[in-house]
C-alpha cells in the first residue's frame, strides 16, 4: 500500500471516482475537471491510495470549511473518501485491506501540518455508504445532524480551544412558474453521481421540449450556495426528486414528462 497526494497522471481517474470502467460516468461531463481546477486554488486536497500493483485502490478529498457545505473555522471538511469496492470491475473490490483507515490518517496529519484545529466529514446513519459509524470508529464525534435519519455532520477536534461545526440548512426551494414545468438543477460539481443526474435531466428537457425548461443553479459559487443553502439537487417545480444512488435517464424523464401532461 502507498498512499500519494494527487498528480498530474491520476487526475483523470480521481475526476470520475476511479470508475473508468464504467461507460455510464461519461454522462456526468466536465462538471468535476472544472470543480477540481478551481477548488484546487483555494484549498482543496485529494490523496490517492495505491495497491501492489501501483493502481489507485481509493482517494480521499478534504476542502477548508469555508468552501463547503458547514459552518466552522480552522477546520478542513472531508467531501468523501472511497475505496473502489465493485467485484470484476476496474481494480476490483480493494475493501478490508485498511485502504481507509490509511487515507484518512494520512489526510488528518496533513491537516494538522497545515494548521488546521480539526477535521470534519458527513455520513449517513445508515449502513451504506460514507457510513457515520465508520468515522466514529476512527475517533469522530457528531456535531449535527440534517432531520432524524439525515446526513450527520461529525468532526475531530485537534485543539481544545476549537469549535464544533455545523450544517448550512436549505435557505431557499424553487418556486413554480404558471404555465410551465421548471426542472431546476442544483450543481456544484464535485460529486459525479450528481453532476451525472444533472446532465440527465437536462437532456430530458431538450428532448421534451414544449412547456418544460431547464434552470440552471450553480453553487461553486459561494454566494450562489449561501442564497440556496444546497449544494446539489433535482426540483421538478417545487417537488424535491431523490438523487442518491443516481436515478436513471428514463425514470428521470418520465417524471418530468408526467409532470408536463398535466400543465396546459
Amino acid at each position: 500500500m502507498k498512499i500519494i497526494d494527487l498528480d498530474p497522471r491520476h487526475e483523470d481517474v480521481y475526476c470520475i471516482c476511479l470508475e473508468d470502467w464504467n461507460p455510464e460516468i461519461k454522462e456526468a461531463g466536465d462538471h468535476k475537471k472544472c470543480w477540481y481546477k478551481e477548488m484546487a486554488r483555494k484549498g482543496l486536497r485529494v490523496k490517492l491510495a495505491l495497491n501492489e500493483k501501483e493502481e489507485v485502490a481509493g482517494m480521499i478529498q478534504y476542502i477548508p470549511i469555508e468552501h463547503s457545505f458547514a459552518e466552522g473555522a480552522y477546520l478542513a471538511v472531508i467531501l468523501c473518501i472511497w475505496v473502489h469496492g465493485y467485484r470484476n470491475k476496474g481494480v476490483g473490490d480493494q475493501r478490508k485491506k485498511g485502504y481507509g483507515t490509511a487515507l484518512l490518517k494520512a489526510a488528518e496529519d496533513d491537516a494538522r501540518a497545515k494548521g488546521y484545529k480539526g477535521m470534519a466529514a458527513w455520513g449517513v446513519p445508515l449502513p451504506f455508504w460514507m457510513r457515520a459509524s465508520w468515522y466514529k470508529r476512527h475517533g469522530y464525534i457528531k456535531a449535527d445532524q440534517y432531520g432524524f435519519l439525515g446526513p450527520v455532520l461529525l468532526w475531530k477536534p485537534f485543539a481544545p480551544d476549537t469549535s464544533k461545526p455545523v450544517w448550512i440548512r436549505q435557505r431557499k426551494t424553487p418556486e413554480p412558474v404558471p404555465g410551465q414545468v421548471t426542472v431546476t438543477g442544483i450543481l456544484n460539481g464535485w460529486c459525479p453521481a450528481q453532476n451525472m443526474v444533472f446532465e440527465r435531466a437536462k437532456r430530458a428537457v431538450e428532448e421534451i421540449g414544449g412547456n418544460v425548461v431547464f434552470r440552471e443553479i450553480r453553487t461553486g459559487d459561494r454566494e450562489t450556495f449561501l442564497e440556496w443553502g444546497v449544494s446539489d439537487a433535482l426540483y421538478i417545480d417545487d417537488q424535491k426528486l431523490q438523487t442518491g444512488p443516481p436515478p436513471s435517464y428514463d425514470k428521470i424523464r418520465k417524471k418530468i414528462a408526467k409532470k408536463a401532461a398535466t400543465v396546459k
